[in-house]
């Protein structure tokens, strides 16, 4: 049976918030809301405890997971490199939405890095998230909450739909802030390399990481890695049941519209006028962009409760918090209209 825990997001009740502490001290999992989306988190030494997460989630093995600390200090039992290079990225975003990829101790267990040599690490600022980790009292692995290639769970209620009866314990703290997965920098190279775009924008990085690389693959249609280097690579994630068609070139709007007569659209607030009397869902407003972020994964969600049997996502110009976006929807993406 799954302990469902409700909690004030921003002043959570730290004797509740305690009963799923011990869970994880027992080796239990535990779904929990972070400012990006829920993770779901196992103390990251108990390897029985991890490989929980991987059975749970039908997550692959080789999907290294990220590991979430509430002090700095805890890097010592992590990370067998410098960070010196990556302080300014600490003071700058942690606690908050970046998470960043050193070389690992031997200590951490080769099933949470996925059998690489470097770990990912971040400190989440969520105050439910905080608190939990501060009352576990070790670092918790913790991938996102939901079956392995669904959207991630943004509220509470979606965790409970991909994985009520399998997990200990599901932390209700409403709807997270962010909506979308933390930024990923590579710190364990020789120069900084962007993995996963996310709240935390390119050009606030390169604000403060002045020769960050961006892959290819980020950038434009390409190949990525073989092999996944951060969580959140090679696989198709974030996807609806139901086949997600992505119109990235608006010119080409209309050959789909008419190919799909019957399809709902998601569009931004700014479009609805255009697809007059056809079924609309709206996804964030381009005043607001980071509404759409927000928004993302609960409007994948939607698709599948539609009786369509094929819906139409408008996409944006990758800038700021929409290059995030884009990298999302181009991963749930059936097919991608270039």
């Amino acid at each position: 049976m799954t302990m469902l825990i409700r909690v004030d997001p921003l002043k959570p009740n730290e004797e509740i918030l305690r009963k799923a502490a011990e869970m994880i001290k027992e080796g239990g999992v535990v779904a929990f809301p972070t400012e990006t989306v829920y993770g779901l988190g196992a103390d990251c030494f108990n390897t029985t405890a991890v490989l929980k997460i991987f059975e749970i989630k039908k997550r692959p093995a080789d999907n290294p997971l990220i590991v979430h600390i509430h002090d700095k200090n805890q890097l010592a039992l992590l990370v067998d490199q410098s960070y010196e290079r990556a302080s300014a990225i600490i003071d700058v975003f942690w606690p908050g939405p970046v998470t960043i990829i050193f070389r690992k101790k031997p200590a951490v267990p080769k099933e949470v890095t996925g059998g690489l040599e470097t770990v990912a690490v971040r400190m989440p600022s969520h105050p439910v998230a905080f608190k939990f980790l501060q009352l576990c009292g070790t670092p918790i692995a913790a991938p996102s909450a939901n079956l392995s290639g669904k959207p991630s769970p943004t509220r509470a209620e979606h965790v409970i739909d991909d994985l009520y009866g399998t997990v200990d314990a599901i932390i209700d703290g409403g709807e997270t802030p962010f909506g979308i997965e933390s930024t990923i920098i590579d710190f364990s190279r020789e120069k900084p390399v962007l993995l996963r775009p996310g709240p935390a924008t390119v050009e606030e990085i390169q604000r403060v990481v002045s020769d960050l690389q961006i892959p290819e693959f980020l950038l434009k249609k390409t190949d990525e890695p073989v092999r996944p280097l951060s969580p959140g690579m090679s696989y198709r994630h974030y996807a609806p049941e139901k086949p997600v068609i992505l119109v990235a070139n608006e010119e080409r709007l209309d050959e789909v519209l008419s190919k799909y007569p019957d399809a709902p659209v998601v569009c931004p607030q700014e479009m609805l006028s255009r697809f007059y009397g056809r079924k609309t869902i709206v996804l964030g407003t381009l005043k607001e962009p980071f509404t759409i972020a927000q928004q993302l994964f609960s409007v994948l969600r939607q698709i599948d409760s539609l009786t369509a049997d094929v819906a139409i996502v408008i996409g944006f110009e990758p800038r700021g918090i929409l290059f995030s976006v884009m990298n999302r929807l181009r991963r749930a993406a059936t097919e991608i209209v270039e």
